[in-house]
C-alpha cells in the first residue's frame, strides 16, 4: 500500500491544479481500502488508489461515469479532472465532486423496506444502460461480473480452516449451489462493490451510489450481496423481488456473498471488527439457506 497523507494530497493539487491551491484539504471520515478519499474544500474530493492494483479504476471511471450520470435518478461521482503521477505519488488520481449523505448504516435508514426498493431501483437503471464496449469482468475489477468459480479454490480452502467453527458440509453445499449455473443472458453493467461503504444516505433514504472502480459488465448477481449482508429477511426478499432475479441468479449472489464473508472471517485477526463481520455474514447465509430448505423439505 502506498502512503497517502493530507501533506501528500496538498503537494500534488497545489503542482497540478493551482486554481485550487486555496482549498482546504482533509480526509473523510470514511475513506474505504481501495482508495484514499479527501475532501477539497466544500465541493471537491480527491481520490487515490491506494495500490496499483486499484489504479486501472481512475480511467475507467474518468470514460463511463459521465456516460451514466444522465441515465441515473440518483447521484454518482462527477469527475472533474484527472490528476497525473509524481515521484511522490506514482499513479493516476482524479478530482471529483463530492456528493452530499451519510455512509449507510441500519442506524441512518427509515425504512429498510424502502432502502431495499431503492436500491434495487437504481441497480435496474444501471442494469438498463447500453453495455456494448463496456469492460468485460476480469483481473481489473477482480472478476465481479465473472465466473464465481475463479474464487473456488480460496473459498473450498477457507471452508476447511473453519471446520471446527462451522459445518464445512453445509458451507460446501452453498457454495457448490452456486457454482451449479452459470450466466447465459447478454452482458449488463454492474457497479462492483454495492456495500454500505459505497451507498449514501441523506433523510433516511439513499441519496448516492459512490465508488465505481469495480465496476465492469457481464453477470450482475454479484451486486446482489446486500441482500445478505445489510437486509434482514422481508427487505431481503423485497430487494431480490425488485431485481426480478430468477432462483439460479439468487444461488450465484449468494455465493459471491459467501466468498467475501468467509476470506473476510478467516483472513483477519479474530475479534477484529472485519472478522467480526465475515462472521456476521455467514451466520445470516447459512441461517437463510436452512429456512430454505426446510420450506423445500429438503
Amino acid at each position: 500500500m502506498i502512503e497517502i497523507t493530507s501533506a501528500l494530497v496538498r503537494r500534488l493539487i497545489d503542482s497540478q491544479f493551482s486554481q485550487w491551491k486555496e482549498l482546504t484539504i482533509k480526509p473523510v471520515d470514511k475513506s474505504g481500502h481501495d482508495n484514499r478519499t479527501y475532501r477539497l474544500g466544500s465541493e471537491l474530493t480527491v481520490r487515490l488508489p491506494s495500490h496499483e492494483r486499484y489504479a486501472a479504476a481512475v480511467e475507467k471511471e474518468l470514460t463511463w461515469l459521465p456516460v451514466f450520470k444522465p441515465l441515473l435518478s440518483l447521484p454518482i461521482p462527477e469527475p472533474v479532472a484527472k490528476g497525473e503521477p509524481t515521484y511522490d505519488y506514482p499513479l493516476p488520481w482524479s478530482v471529483n465532486r463530492w456528493i452530499e449523505g451519510e455512509t449507510v448504516t441500519h442506524a441512518n435508514v427509515s425504512d429498510p423496506n424502502q432502502f431495499a426498493e431503492d436500491l434495487a431501483g437504481f441497480l435496474r437503471e444501471l442494469q438498463a444502460i447500453e453495455s456494448s464496449g463496456g469492460v468485460p469482468a476480469g483481473v481489473q475489477n477482480f472478476h465481479r461480473g465473472g465466473n464465481l468459480a475463479v474464487y473456488d479454490e480460496d473459498t473450498r480452502s477457507v471452508i476447511d480452516a473453519i471446520a471446527g467453527d462451522y459445518d464445512a458440509r453445509l458451507l460446501t453445499e452453498i457454495w457448490e449451489r452456486a457454482l451449479s449455473t452459470t450466466y447465459q443472458a447478454a452482458p449488463v453493467w454492474l457497479h462492483g462493490d454495492v456495500a454500505v461503504g459505497n451507498l449514501l444516505v441523506r433523510s433516511g433514504r439513499l441519496c448516492g451510489v459512490i465508488d465505481f472502480g469495480t465496476m465492469g459488465i457481464g453477470d450482475p448477481s454479484s451486486d446482489l450481496v446486500m441482500a445478505w449482508n445489510f437486509f434482514d429477511e422481508h427487505s431481503r426478499r423485497i430487494f431480490l423481488d425488485r431485481m426480478n432475479v430468477d432462483e439460479a441468479a439468487i444461488d450465484r449472489a449468494r455465493g459471491w456473498a459467501l466468498w467475501k464473508a468467509l476470506i473476510t472471517y478467516a483472513w483477519n485477526e479474530r475479534g477484529s471488527a472485519s472478522s467480526d463481520w465475515g462472521k456476521q455474514v455467514i451466520d445470516v447465509i447459512v441461517g437463510e439457506y436452512e429456512r430454505l430448505k426446510k420450506r423445500k423439505g429438503l
